[in-house]
């Protein structure tokens, strides 16, 4: 048997989330969209890409309904082209849940250019300081990343922020990283 680095790190990780419990990471998520909230560059941006948490993420709803001026955008993931993702407009009466356990735009909601984004808050199992961002290995977000050209904010609880983690040389880093403790820009 081969050993993956990366997918004992995933099981890592993911064993870190579940370990902080319910109440914390909802607590956590709320002072994450509290900081979000707050932060000039989430305020000057009208057209912001955000996700429906999967596998106990960091959950960024709140910020839906206390912004509802701004243009939120949610993406739906293609697997079966190259997978790709697509962004549609939020409309919570027409989300369906993926296999992959998320909700999703229904497909028949309008696709809307990627570069129409200008913040993109961006999902992870991990991240470390220098904004390299550890995903669940589909390479979703990666592809979207290449030839994104707006702001991008990692998203994480504090316990899932490292000093370092493996990387490769086409990993797109992060511009700023948010937890519960803090908002930082990657230097």
């Amino acid at each position: 048997m081969i050993n993956d680095p990366k997918a004992e790190l995933r099981q890592k990780c993911k064993d870190i989330r579940k370990s902080l419990g319910v109440d914390a990471r909802r607590e956590a998520s709320l002072a994450i969209c509290k900081r979000i909230e707050g932060w000039e560059l989430f305020q000057r941006a009208s057209t912001i890409l955000t996700y429906m948490p999967m596998r106990s993420e960091v959950a960024l709803s709140l910020l839906l309904t206390l912004q509802p001026q701004k243009r939120w955008l949610i993406p739906r993931i293609i697997p079966e082209e190259n997978h790709r993702m697509v962004f549609h407009p939020y409309d919570p009466h027409n989300l369906v849940v993926h296999p992959f356990g998320m909700a999703e735009p229904a497909a028949n909601l309008p696709e809307i250019s990627p570069s129409a984004i200008e913040l993109a808050l961006v999902p992870g199992l991990a991240f470390d300081r220098a904004g390299t961002r550890l995903g669940y290995g589909g390479g979703y977000y990666d592809r979207f990343l290449e030839t994104f050209g707006g702001a991008t904010l990692g998203i994480t609880f504090q316990a899932l922020l490292f000093d370092s983690l493996p990387h490769h040389s086409h990993d797109i880093p992060m511009q700023w990283l948010v937890s519960e403790s803090q908002l930082i820009q990657v230097k």
